[in-house]
């Protein structure tokens, strides 16, 4: 099918974001989508519109509330008054498309225990590693192999051994503990998406491994809490450069997730 968006929409710019670690280009224009055990082929077919390898109807269940369509990109950036705010301004303006995804809270958990302290093509390669080890063979549209995201209790079940072979380093101890409380039941993140963040962050801080950097992340990229304020090297340096006398968190409430992003990439994309 084709469609047209009519608000921001880069997927370029969300493949790069640090939100999401299955996103692969096929080329140029042209984009794998990896969710759960889903696959989405996106091709650039002109001035915001794409050709997708789904129908309607997969697209209103699926696709469209993954890519987060229900909420308008543009009204969050019209927020920002440039007078007031001219990095943030300049940030969101420079970062124009982003958007953040509803991904699985399993998927975001164990994304964002992979990611401490490492690069993103490190991250990438440990979760696909992981994929490949506990996760279900499928093929896209185009006949192209690809494995669906490991359940909780799939990688509960791997061996130590295979569990080192995905090159997790000391942060495998960790995910064993989260797949093992959440295959038990004893952490419900489907529940924790209607929890007040005060609580699905006390919550996630709990499980072994977990600090709040990091609990911050799941709770973005994860349960879709809007305002949760990842604080990483980079945002601490946006902190300190641009907001010397404090970040302005109420003035931007409830979308802060959304201008963590937009600083996020935008400073990190800047040479020094």
């Amino acid at each position: 099918m084709r469609i047209h968006f009519t608000d921001d929409f880069d997927p370029g710019l969300i493949a790069d974001s640090g939100q999401c670690f299955r996103w692969y280009a096929l080329g140029e224009k042209s984009w794998r989508v990896l969710h759960g055990a889903h696959c989405l082929i996106l091709t650039e077919a002109g001035p915001q519109e794409y050709d997708l390898d789904c129908d309607e109807a997969e697209y209103d269940a699926l696709w469209r509330p993954y890519l987060d369509m229900d909420e308008s990109y543009a009204a969050i950036r019209q927020r920002i008054d440039p007078a007031a705010d001219p990095f943030l301004y300049a940030a969101a303006q420079a970062q124009r498309g982003l958007r953040i995804l509803r991904q699985e809270p399993w998927e975001a958990l164990t994304s964002f225990i992979i990611s401490q302290n490492r690069n993103i093509p490190a991250i990438r390669r440990s979760i696909e590693l992981l994929c490949q080890a506990a996760g279900t063979s499928c093929r896209d549209s185009r006949g192209e192999a690809y494995f669906a995201f490991p359940t909780p209790e799939a990688v509960a079940a791997l061996s130590d051994d295979a569990l080192t072979s995905c090159k997790l380093g000391y942060r495998d101890k960790y995910l064993r503990a989260a797949a093992e409380a959440v295959a038990a039941g004893r952490v419900d993140l489907a529940a924790l998406c209607q929890t007040e963040p005060e609580k699905s962050l006390e919550t996630l801080l709990k499980l072994k491994g977990v600090g709040v950097k990091v609990a911050a992340c799941v709770q973005l990229f994860g349960l879709h809490q809007l305002d949760a304020f990842p604080i990483d090297v980079w945002i601490r340096r946006v902190l300190e450069a641009e907001y010397p006398g404090g970040y302005p968190q109420a003035r931007y409430s409830p979308y802060n997730g959304v201008y963590q992003q937009y600083m996020f990439a935008y400073y990190r994309g800047k040479s020094f």
